[in-house]
């Protein structure tokens, strides 16, 4: 046998080790029941990156063991979602635009993740009902209220569609702050350098008596635009 086809042997059945591996350790690091072997070891994988590669402490959403919930955070970067499905013991699905639910190669991701798509400049309404659906069978909602990745500097509106689904499902609404990442605004240089990303759990949200969507919203905004490492 020719020493290259050893050669290309012996890596085939690192990766396949290497494979079986990582399998293994997703399904030990599992922790949120998505319903399907293929998702359960890849939130086992992804909650072993963010713990190992990123650094983040273990830090949970006091989400209920079940019933609707939405999540909410401010968007800093590209590692957000991660750092949020790393932190809940329920599956997140989360509402993402269009054109990044149909960026190549990661739809089926999507998919598998029970992903929501928003078209906001047509038929908004549509991903909205499709959530509310969800919400009323049970689900864990996740969404990024002000709509893009921005800094505390930037003045950004919060979008008024987490207070019609909390309005509409009864659901309570999980707010959690995201610091410390090492890239601002961009997607795969923030999963690929480290920094020190945290996320801090804040005081559950629900439209209070006599209280206006309106002012709720303020009342959310505030809460996720408020810097904690600086006060703390």
């Amino acid at each position: 046998m020719q020493t290259s086809t050893v050669i290309s042997l012996v890596i085939i059945a690192l990766l396949v080790i290497g494979f079986i591996w990582l399998m293994r350790i997703g399904d030990v690091e599992n922790i949120a029941d998505w319903g399907n072997k293929t998702a359960n070891r890849l939130d086992g994988l992804n909650r072993l990156f963010m713990r190992s590669y990123h650094r983040i402490p273990t830090v949970s959403i006091d989400l209920p063991d079940k019933g609707p919930a939405i999540v909410v955070a401010n968007h800093i970067s590209g590692l957000d979602a991660f750092i949020l499905l790393a932190s809940c013991s329920r599956p997140l699905h989360f509402l993402i635009a269009q054109k990044e639910y149909e960026r190549f190669g990661f739809k089926w991701l999507f998919d598998l993740a029970g992903c929501i798509p928003v078209e906001h400049t047509t038929r908004p309404e549509r991903a909205l009902r499709a959530a509310l659906h969800a919400l009323r069978d049970g689900k864990v909602i996740a969404l990024f209220p002000f709509g893009r990745m921005h800094l505390d500097s930037e003045a950004v509106k919060i979008k008024g569609g987490v207070a019609v689904l909390a309005g509409r499902s009864a659901a309570t609404i999980y707010p959690a702050r995201i610091e410390g990442t090492a890239v601002r605004k961009e997607v795969m240089p923030a999963m690929i350098r480290r920094g020190h990303p945290r996320l801090f759990p804040l005081e559950p949200v629900r439209i209070e008596e006599n209280e206006t969507p309106r002012q709720m919203l303020h009342r959310l905004s505030v809460l996720l635009s408020t810097p904690i490492e600086k006060a703390t």
